[in-house]
Parts: structure tokens; C-alpha cells; sequence
């Protein structure tokens, strides 16, 4: 975290250490694994092991999972997979599962304290009672039930007498409290469903509410770092630290969301799209998951520095999606090879070119980063280039190619249009074009000039290549909707952009034929790709658009 020396979560910490308040840093990252981590879980990660880093600390991996309806052991490996490939270390790694039996003999402690009751009024009943943010709540009927009677019910809870629904533990606090968070919370409740880590142990299940201040007690946490909306929770968290007389007693504080233009943040959303196949799963590249942004092709510094440039304050604002962008952009233009590659792709025929001869031509790979050397590219009489830089009958001040204009090949010669053929529809299907010997790439040629240069790859020696284009999947409503929609309701799932993905078919230059998965390139004039995990094969290699070349955000 070393960009935000001043952000207040570290001068909290600064002042706890030099007054004596505490003597350590120890934060967690504690992620529910019933779903994949996003965009906004990678700000939690970075500020809680960013800091402890910073002042010589530990951080945690914990798993809450204190609802087995919801939890899977597959989220618990993609969340490990993710904070690892982020580039951060867990001191320790733990689940509130591990700690089942200390927080029921914690809330028997609170029952024998008079803390505590077992209700029977219904999920309804219990939200009807509450009361609102102006009328203060009326209590249970159960609500003064002797320590002996809640002692007893609490057993049979746990001894699997009663059915979902039927009973639950609460703590007993105020039921006037301004902070509806206080209304006699439900801290237990019966759900007879098998847990991905205890199995069947368990018919009861400690609320998260309950559950989530006494693992960082347990666990000596000093600093209980999370987003503002469990600020109104924070009075509660301190009470059950209390009342449940933990040795340890952390500070929870709170700082901002993340939340990033044309994207959902919520995984309830996210699973949605994934389960009703809106996308190609949790790790889909238009995915704002860490696993979706590693397939599309972001590193892991680009994430990191991105974070780090966001800030952390206690405001939620949002962040334009084009500022991500800048820093995998930023992260790669020193990394990634250049290449060229042809994605919609229209065949040139060089009329006066050798028909046998094939040469090889020089290139850096990134002339940005010299160090990294040349490859050799392949170049004969028939060469592919894109479809859109060839027109029949240009606009003014369009500089490809189109009949009787000449245009440089990159790191090649000059060539001329001299014919177009069509087919029976009168679709152009090839070019046929006389090149300029004199003009090649290197030598010093410095007659005629052309404002045009084109990127091109060999039609003999090139490889066959997919490549997926991405637009954001969420549109923003001010596109999607007109004055007569406004008034209708509407879900997330009416922005969904069905024009999010574009595939086509092409080609790339031969040297590219051993390419592995994650591998980076940036193809001349169309951006940066990675080459695709979950669709590559032997026969065809499939690139995933990371992000194009241009850019209008600017840093400030």
C-alpha cells in the first residue's frame, strides 16, 4: 500500500503502535467462498496484506462460512488461487467452521448471562417486530424465557429437534435501540443441510454478524478492516466481543467500496449471470472476477497498481473503468512482444513478386524494450491484410488501400492496388497488387512518401487464429433507455450489452506456433491480447483482447 502513506487506516495503525495501544498488526481477508472473488474483494486483499506488510505484520486467509446453503469447496480454491496469483502470502489460513464449537459455548455464555433467548417467532414475525427507522421495535413474547428454558431449547436446537425456521437464538439488547442492528439480532439458526467442511456435524449455524467478531477475537486480529456498509454493524461487533468476554478485542474499521463503470459488483449478480449462461462462467473475460480478468489477460501488478492509485478513504465513489485499463497498458507496453495479426482477413496477391521466393525479414519485438531482441518475419507474393484497409471508393483522407494508391507494408516494401477481383455478388475477394523493390523496410529509402501503412501477415507460413473482442457486459442505462422506458421497472439484467462479444477468424505470423496459455502480445494497431486457457487447442490458438492500444483517460 506504500502509494497512500497518509490514507487514515495506516495513521490509525501508525498511532496504535507508538502509543502502546497495540504492540502488532494482524488483519485477515475474509472472503464467503459462494462465489468468485471480483475487482472489489482485490481492494480488500491489497489494504489488508498491503498494511500488515508495511508495519511488519501478518494477514489471515479466512473463510466465513457460516452458511453451508450457500458454500462451496470449489469458491474456497478459486479464492486461494486468486489472493496467490495477486501476489500476496497468508500468514495462517482458517475457516469460521474451525471455530463451531468455541462460538456455541460462547452463546451459552451469553444465555447464562440472561444475553441471550430462543425464539419462536417466525423470519416475518421476528422483521414485523423490529420496528422501523423512526418506531422502536416491540419485544418477543419469548424474550424473558428463564436461563434454564433457553439453556434446554438451545440443546435440542443442537441436538436436531426442530425443523428449519422453527427456532433461533438472539442476542437480547435493546429493542428501542436507534440502531436497528441492536433490536435483539438473531445470533443462531436452524438449517439442516450438510456444510462443505463439517459435513453433518452441525444442525445449527452461527449468524455472520455473530460469528465474524469472535474469529477475529479468536484469532488475535488487531485491526478488523472492512467496507462502510457494516459501519451501522460496528456497535454490534463491539458488543459481542464484550458480552462474549474474549481475551482480544479488535478494531473494526471501515473504509470505501470499489465500483467500477458498466460493472456489477454484487455476486448474487454475478452468479446470475454465470447460472442463466449470459457468459462463459465465473472466469469469463467481460467477468469483473479476478478469474475473469486474469483469462482476458491482466497481470497481476496491473490490479495491484490500480488499487493502490484508487486510494482508500471512506467514500464509495466510482471509478472509471478506462483507469484499469491504463494500468495493464502501463504494466505491458514494456513486457509484450509486438507481432502482427490479421483478423478479418482479405488476401493480396503481389503480381511482380517471385512466385517461389519467400524472404525473411527483420523486427524488433518491442522497440520500446530493445533488449528483447528480433524475430524474423516471412514474406512472399501472396500476403493477407485487414478487410478495412481496402476500399473500392474511399472517403477523402482515407490513406490505405484502394485502387491505384500506394501504401507501406510494416517492416516491408511499398505496394500498389492495381485490381480488385469480386465474386459473382460483387464482394471483393482479393487485391492484386505490384510492389516497389527499391522500397524495402531498413534500407534507407528516402524517395516518395505514403501516408498509409498497413499490417499484413504471409498466406503461405501464417497460423490460423480466433480473436475475442470485449465490450463492457453492463451497459449504462443512459444508452439502453429512451424517456418512454424509464418509468418501467427495470433489472440489471435489461443492461446487459448483447453485443459484449465479438469472435472472428484470422491469422498470425508462423513464429507464434508455440505459444503458450497467458502468453502477451500486443498486435500492431489492435491492442493487446492474451492468448486464451479454456479455448486454445492444438489446431488454432484463441486470443483474448485484454485492451485496445488507445486511450483517452489520462492519470492524474
Amino acid at each position: 500500500m506504500e502509494h497512500n502513506s497518509s490514507n487514515f487506516i495506516r495513521s490509525i495503525i501508525k498511532e496504535d503502535l507508538e502509543t502502546g495501544k497495540r504492540d502488532n498488526v494482524y488483519t485477515r481477508f475474509p472472503p464467503e467462498p459462494n462465489g468468485y472473488l471480483h475487482i472489489g474483494h482485490a481492494k480488500s486483499i491489497v489494504i489488508n496484506f498491503g498494511l500488515a506488510d508495511d508495519f511488519k505484520g501478518k494477514t489471515n486467509l479466512r473463510f466465513d462460512d457460516t452458511n453451508p446453503l450457500k458454500e462451496d469447496t470449489e469458491y474456497v480454491e478459486a479464492i486461494k488461487e486468486d489472493v496467490a496469483w495477486l501476489g500476496y502470502e497468508w500468514d495462517g489460513m482458517f475457516f469460521a467452521s474451525d471455530y463451531f464449537e468455541e462460538m456455541y459455548n460462547r452463546a451459552i455464555l451469553l444465555i447464562k448471562k440472561g444475553k441471550a433467548y430462543v425464539d419462536d417467532l417466525t423470519a416475518d414475525e421476528i422483521r414485523e417486530y423490529r420496528g422501523t427507522l423512526k418506531e422502536p421495535g416491540k419485544e418477543s413474547p419469548h424474550r424473558n424465557r428463564s436461563v434454564d428454558e433457553n439453556l434446554d431449547l438451545f440443546d435440542r436446537m443442537r441436538k436436531g429437534e426442530f425443523a428449519n425456521g422453527e427456532k433461533v437464538l438472539r442476542a437480547k439488547i435493546d429493542m428501542s435501540s436507534p440502531n436497528i442492528n441492536l433490536r435483539d439480532p438473531v445470533i443462531y439458526r436452524v438449517a439442516h443441510a450438510s456444510h462443505h467442511n463439517t459435513g453433518d456435524a452441525w444442525c445449527i449455524y452461527p449468524m455472520y454478524a455473530f460469528a465474524h467478531p469472535l474469529e477475529d477475537a479468536i484469532e488475535g486480529i488487531t485491526h478488523s478492516l472492512c467496507t462502510t456498509e457494516f459501519e451501522d454493524q460496528r456497535p454490534l461487533y463491539n458488543w459481542i466481543v464484550e458480552e462474549c468476554e474474549m481475551e482480544n478485542k479488535p478494531q473494526q474499521i471501515e473504509f470505501g467500496r470499489l465500483n467500477i463503470t458498466n460493472t456489477v459488483m454484487s455476486k448474487r449478480k454475478l452468479k446470475q449471470l454465470v447460472d442463466e449462461k449470459y457468459v462463459d462462467g465465473w472466469d469469463d473475460p467481460r467477468m469483473p472476477t479476478i478469474s475473469g480478468l486474469r483469462r482476458k489477460g491482466y497481470t497481476p501488478e496491473s490490479i495491484r497498481e490500480f488499487v493502490k492509485e484508487t486510494g482508500v478513504s471512506k467514500g464509495s465513489g466510482l471509478v472509471d473503468e478506462a483507469m484499469l485499463e491504463h494500468f495493464v497498458r502501463e504494466d505491458l507496453k514494456l513486457k509484450a512482444p509486438r507481432t502482427m495479426g490479421i483478423l478479418k482477413p482479405l488476401k493480396v496477391v503481389i503480381t511482380n513478386y517471385p512466385e517461389d521466393q519467400v524472404e525473411m525479414l527483420d523486427a524488433e519485438i518491442n522497440p520500446e524494450n530493445p533488449d528483447m531482441g528480433t524475430r524474423q518475419i516471412p514474406f512472399s507474393r501472396e500476403i493477407y491484410i485487414e478487410q478495412e484497409d481496402f476500399m473500392e471508393d474511399p472517403p477523402k483522407k482515407y490513406f490505405r488501400l484502394f485502387p491505384g494508391n500506394e501504401v507501406r507494408l510494416k517492416h516491408a516494401y511499398f505496394i500498389k492496388c492495381e485490381d480488385v477481383i469480386k465474386d459473382d455478388a460483387g464482394n471483393v475477394v482479393e487485391i492484386h497488387c505490384t510492389y516497389d523493390p527499391e522500397t524495402k523496410s531498413g534500407t534507407g529509402f528516402t524517395g516518395r512518401k505514403v501516408k498509409g501503412t498497413l499490417h499484413w501477415v504471409d498466406a503461405k507460413h501464417s497460423l490460423p487464429a480466433e480473436f475475442r473482442l470485449y465490450e463492457p457486459l453492463i451497459l449504462d442505462k443512459e444508452e439502453t433507455e429512451d424517456e418512454a422506458d424509464q418509468s418501467e421497472e427495470k433489472t440489471f439484467l435489461d443492461y446487459v450489452n448483447p453485443n459484449s462479444l465479438e469472435i472472428s477468424q484470422g491469422f498470425v505470423e508462423p513464429n507464434m506456433e508455440n505459444v503458450q496459455a497467458h502468453d502477451k502480445y500486443q498486435f500492431f494497431r489492435h491492442g493487446y491480447f492474451n492468448v486464451d486457457p479454456k479455448h486454445t487447442t492444438k489446431e488454432k490458438v484463441v486470443f483474448n483482447r485484454i485492451v485496445s492500444l488507445k486511450s483517452s483517460f489520462k492519470l492524474k
